[in-house]
């Protein structure tokens, strides 16, 4: 049997776990021109709130439907040569143990790599963060570069690059636990914890020269921060606005734009990580390099067993993750 989570109802405000169902279906066979892959892991992320409440870069997801998500599998059977059994590829499988695709559907992987590094650090995680950090924020060394969400998935390797880039990296994250684990383990130069109170008050004492790159996965208070310290001439990379992904609708955007983006000649700009595929080769081939000479750590939090997929997201949404959250499926 093929066991798979439905999106069945629509949120009333955060994420709760009753509003998906688990489904038993037969196993999908392959028709021709297809492959049966495997899921193996699960991508836990804060995209998947995002999803339920309208169209982004891909359809809104609509009750009834498999839950979407990203994963990675291995292909157990197929009906076209592009595709070999045994092979490991990715793509947006959804949270499902078993589907079938179509070889322009997934990406193969290279199996000398660490599955859950395929996932994290060498998939769409790393990719993000290091489109959006070099080319969308363009750091040049001794800048100051501000990470939001800094102990979570895409901000934990944001900030790691910033300082092979040989910058000054400022994380902010919630809790002093998670600001002594990015400045300790991760080798961030400083941390800012949002929940202690005056955001824009800590962020002017510690970068009384302002910031010139900020990377910003939250949007809200640490947006309307670093806004106010940001130079001129700087540059803020959109990635992400978890702070409104779980409230059931977004909120005004910060007082200061346009007006800052004008004074201080700021570009502000969001992107989409597939956008910059035709460059994937490159980014991975540097991600493993860094990764293997120890200069970038890929901090994960693995959860195992397809049961708890949806526990997962909610504890992701409520910042209870460190790194990549995953879910391993026995």
């Amino acid at each position: 049997m093929n066991r798979q989570w439905i999106y069945a109802r629509r949120p009333e405000g955060a994420v709760t776990t009753d509003i998906f169902e688990l489904q038993l279906t037969d196993l999908p066979q392959p028709a021709p021109g297809e492959a049966l892959v495997r899921v193996k892991i699960i991508s836990v992320d804060p995209a998947n709130r995002a999803w339920m409440q309208g169209r982004t870069y891909r359809p809104q997801l609509q009750p009834g439907e498999v839950m979407g998500g990203f994963g990675l599998g291995e292909v157990i059977a197929s009906n076209t040569p592009q595709l070999r059994p045994g092979d490991l590829v990715d793509g947006d499988f959804g949270w499902r143990d078993y589907l079938t695709v179509r070889p322009d559907q997934v990406t193969k992987r290279d199996p000398r790599h660490a599955p859950e590094h395929l996932v994290g650090v060498l998939g769409i995680t790393g990719l993000t963060a290091y489109f959006g950090l070099f080319d969308v924020g363009r750091p040049v060394a001794g800048e100051t570069v501000m990470v939001s969400a800094a102990a979570g998935a895409v901000g934990s390797v944001a900030g790691q690059l910033a300082r092979i880039a040989g910058c000054r990296v400022i994380g902010v994250t919630g809790g002093q636990a998670k600001c002594d684990w990015i400045t300790g383990t991760l080798g961030f130069d400083a941390a800012l914890d949002y929940k202690a109170g005056d955001l824009k008050a800590a962020l002017k004492e510690i970068c009384p020269e302002g910031v010139d790159v900020y990377f910003d996965n939250t949007g809200g208070a640490p947006l309307d921060a670093a806004l106010a310290r940001m130079n001129v001439g700087g540059r803020i990379a959109c990635c992400g606005n978890v702070s409104q992904y779980d409230r059931g609708g977004a909120t005004g955007g910060p007082p200061g734009v346009p007006g800052l983006l004008v004074t201080k000649r700021i570009r502000m700009e969001g992107f989409i990580v597939t956008d910059h595929f035709a460059r994937r080769h490159q980014a991975e081939r540097a991600l493993a390099g860094w990764l293997r000479d120890g200069r970038l750590k890929a901090p994960m939090d693995i959860v195992e067993g397809f049961e708890r997929v949806p526990q997962a997201l909610v504890d992701l949404l409520h910042g209870r993750n460190r790194g990549k959250m995953m879910i391993r499926i026995a």
